[in-house]
């Protein structure tokens, strides 16, 4: 799949998956200078890679899981929003105007123009975006790693490139969908602090790693310690998991849309939402994100 010259090493299938079609291969390294990427070819490339997953099964099942979570979320809007009239899909209104539209946030995408991975992730990511009508202007991408080439082609494709790391700490004012790929257990926690009550919750839709998934790989007492906003949240979320098809199982594996939906946040004691505490991950010595105060 490489045409940069790129060394390879092919993804190997996890315990018990079945052999099927030939497996996506994951890029070892990269031997180029992603700071001087040829714009024009990383984007057709991502654009290929599009148009290789729109043919995929799987990918019309992660479509309808979105738009039902997004449909959900945008039954709660504030107050001001004007309800007249019907909609059709994320926010189109079949009167002609518009009403209110889900943003997306994505962190932690990785390096796409070294990693096959990444570049995958990122072609559903736009896929998702137009299932969803959200406009590419709209979907707010970071992660620390990208280089300024990397930067480019994401403007390129249309997305806001954020330039401060938020660790994962951004208040939801609007319906939201986080694409958070096999990010680090302590950026969903702390998007979580974030929004720590019973308004912000239900705007928010995840599509990352089951929080269910995480506690099961995590000895109990260290997760509760040091993650005790999944930890709460795993009694309270919804969680749809996501098909993965084995030859991409390294790339889309262990993803669900999860979802805060308000009747289950209503059953909880006030005292839930009492002044959280903001995270601090003392005793975790690998936090798996890079933070404000460490990045170079």
């Amino acid at each position: 799949m490489s045409d940069t010259g790129e060394e390879w090493q092919v993804a190997r299938r996890r315990k018990g998956a079945a052999r099927k079609s030939k497996p996506i291969q994951v890029s070892s390294h990269s031997t180029c200078c992603q700071d001087q990427l040829d714009i024009g070819k990383t984007v057709k490339r991502i654009r290929d890679t599009v148009s290789e997953l729109k043919c995929e099964e799987f990918c019309q099942q992660w479509k309808e899981q979105v738009l039902v979570a997004g449909s959900a979320a945008l039954s709660k809007p504030p107050e001001n929003r004007d309800t007249e009239g019907t909609t059709d899909q994320l926010g189109s209104r079949r009167d002609g105007r518009r009403c209110q539209q889900l943003e997306c946030v994505c962190y932690g995408l990785g390096s796409f123009s070294s990693c096959v991975s990444a570049r995958f992730q990122l072609a559903m990511l736009l896929l998702l975006l137009d299932a969803g009508q959200i406009p590419p202007r709209d979907c707010y991408v970071y992660d620390p790693m990208f280089s300024s080439g990397e930067r480019d082609v994401l403007r390129e494709l249309g997305l806001t490139v954020l330039t401060e790391n938020e660790e994962g700490k951004r208040l939801v004012t609007k319906p939201t969908l986080f694409y958070l790929m096999h990010c680090g257990k302590a950026l969903y926690n702390n998007l979580l602090w974030k929004n720590w009550n019973a308004q912000c919750l239900p705007l928010m839709i995840i599509i990352g790693n089951s929080f269910n998934g995480m506690m099961d790989r995590t000895i109990e007492r260290e997760f509760k310690r040091d993650y005790s906003y999944i930890t709460q949240a795993v009694s309270v979320c919804e969680e749809g998991q996501l098909p993965c098809p084995s030859r991409l199982i390294d790339i889309f594996s262990d993803t669900a849309v999860i979802t805060f939906p308000t009747s289950s946040l209503n059953k909880l004691p006030q005292s839930t939402w009492a002044e959280p505490p903001e995270p601090k991950y003392q005793h975790c010595p690998d936090l798996e994100i890079i933070q404000r105060e460490t990045q170079s």
